[in-house]
């Protein structure tokens, strides 16, 4: 990845689901150092500060169910604009908030491919598929249905038009182990790429992440890499409302950013999910910050071993 012009944009997003705490967030990064990270390796950065969401109203009937439903349409309405706009001038990094942000930020990002004739990929690290419509989730909580809105899916009355969807095979998913019945079942007749962790487990988690890269390459593509905190394993990683066993390592996740970088195809980042109030002394909102820092060009042979 060569020099970029990172700009971080902070989303204290809490209205994607109940649990609250995950506003605190993209403050929790800068005080973990993401600035200066990106800085000592060379890369420019921007601190456009926090976003608000629109001013939406919503007639009684619209996503009824939903939770915070117009306050989610008014952050994704913001998100679209701000990330299409923002994907022109450099490296954007969304610093969640909850991921409900990925209605917007991926959904702006394709208009911005859109916008210049390339195709968009989207990687999703994460424990849950996030393929729900607000018609078809049971909990109400929006933070479960950005992939559904980005591929076009039915059921999102009162969202934003999109001027463009993401293709379904252009969608990999990586670290997947909490998929209830209705969203295996639309994911069964989906062409998006899942990567559960018992096929980690089984072939590791280089080989479909090179295959997917090797995909993105090939197209030419523009590479949008959303990140949720659950993911990670939770005993390194605590700060998640949805904190489910078994996920990726330390080095497995570390792996997955090097990769990253070395493919250099990657043009936007969602950090999602940090709930700095689950946090341990900041232990979380610094693995994701170092995580990033892999993304950037931090190799594991820089990383100083510590005393014992």
């Amino acid at each position: 990845m060569k020099q970029q012009n990172c700009i971080l944009v902070g989303v204290p997003m809490d209205s994607g689901k109940a649990t609250k705490g995950c506003l605190m967030g993209p403050d929790a990064y800068r005080t973990a150092g993401i600035s200066e990270m990106i800085r000592e390796l060379g890369h420019e950065v921007q601190d456009a500060g926090n976003l608000a969401p629109a001013p939406v109203n919503l007639p009684a009937q619209v996503l009824e169910g939903s939770h915070a439903a117009a306050e989610t349409v008014g952050w994704t309405e913001t998100l679209i604009k701000t990330a299409s706009e923002v994907s022109a001038a450099g490296f954007p990094i969304f610093l969640g908030g909850d991921h409900a942000l990925s209605l917007g930020s991926v959904a702006g990002v394709a208009k911005y491919a859109k916008s210049v004739d390339k195709p968009l990929f989207v990687l999703w690290l994460d424990a849950h598929t996030d393929y729900h419509t607000p018609e078809t989730s049971t909990s109400g909580n929006l933070h479960g249905t950005p992939l559904g809105y980005v591929t076009g899916r039915d059921g999102f009355d009162g969202f934003p038009a999109l001027d463009a969807t993401v293709p379904e095979e252009n969608i990999c998913l990586i670290g997947l182990r909490s998929v209830d019945s209705a969203e295996a079942a639309a994911l069964g007749k989906s062409k998006m790429q899942p990567v559960d962790m018992r096929r980690i487990d089984e072939v590791g988690i280089a080989a479909p992440l090179k295959a997917f890269l090797e995909q993105v390459k090939a197209a030419g593509g523009l590479l949008h890499v959303s990140l949720d905190v659950d993911f990670l394993e939770p005993a390194i990683a605590p700060a998640v409302g949805t904190t489910v066993p078994g996920g990726a390592t330390f080095r497995e996740a570390h792996l997955v950013m090097e990769m990253l970088h070395d493919a250099g195809c990657v043009t936007s980042l969602d950090l999602v999910e940090l709930n700095p109030f689950l946090d341990e002394r900041g232990r979380t909102a610094s693995l994701m910050v170092d995580l990033t820092a892999s993304l950037l060009g931090k190799r594991v042979f820089d990383r100083p071993t510590g005393r014992f």
